[in-house]
């Protein structure tokens, strides 16, 4: 069979989603598949217009949300030049709540990634809500991704890092 396989990665614009993107891509190629990366966004009922409240234009609203996420994807495939060409990326809006928009776009796929906190919640929360559903209900794995936070050190410790003198 020569079928290839499927990384679904979910974004929403944050850096927990930027971190997820950077690893679903990396670990697509990896497994020679492709990557499906889906912007998940639920829908209110009346969208706020200049001349009051009104139905939501869903079509203008998907096709944002996909150009938000395809900027995204362009940013991190421009960061990892020698991967555009060997992962075939696809890019879904889908209105609906994310939790349910993903599980139900993983159900073939290989792979799962999503960011450890997107948009919303708590800080204090372990692990997002979308995250923690997808992981109970997911039928393949999950992988949950922290973004990489640079540490500086303290200037105090830097210099008398640097003043100490080496052991003998």
């Amino acid at each position: 069979m020569n079928e290839i396989g499927t990384v679904v990665v979910g974004v929403d614009g944050s850096s927990g989603s930027r971190a997820a993107l950077d690893h679903a891509l990396q670990d697509a190629a990896r497994r020679g598949a492709r990557l499906r990366v889906v912007a998940a966004v639920p829908l209110p009922d009346y969208w706020s217009m200049a001349y009051g409240m009104g139905p939501l234009p869903p079509a203008e609203f998907d096709a944002d949300v996909r150009n938000e996420a395809q900027l995204m994807v362009d940013d991190v495939v421009a960061a990892h030049p020698d991967l555009c060409t060997r992962v075939p990326v696809t890019v879904d809006a889908v209105n609906g709540s994310p939790a349910e928009v993903l599980l139900w776009a993983s159900q073939d796929a290989d792979l799962l990634v999503l960011g450890h906190r997107g948009r919303g919640g708590f800080s204090s929360v372990l692990l997002g809500s979308v995250g923690l559903q997808c992981v109970l209900r997911a039928v393949c794995p999950v992988t949950i991704v922290r973004p990489v936070v640079a540490r500086a050190e303290p200037d105090a410790v830097r210099s008398r890092a640097s003043a100490a003198p080496a052991p003998v």
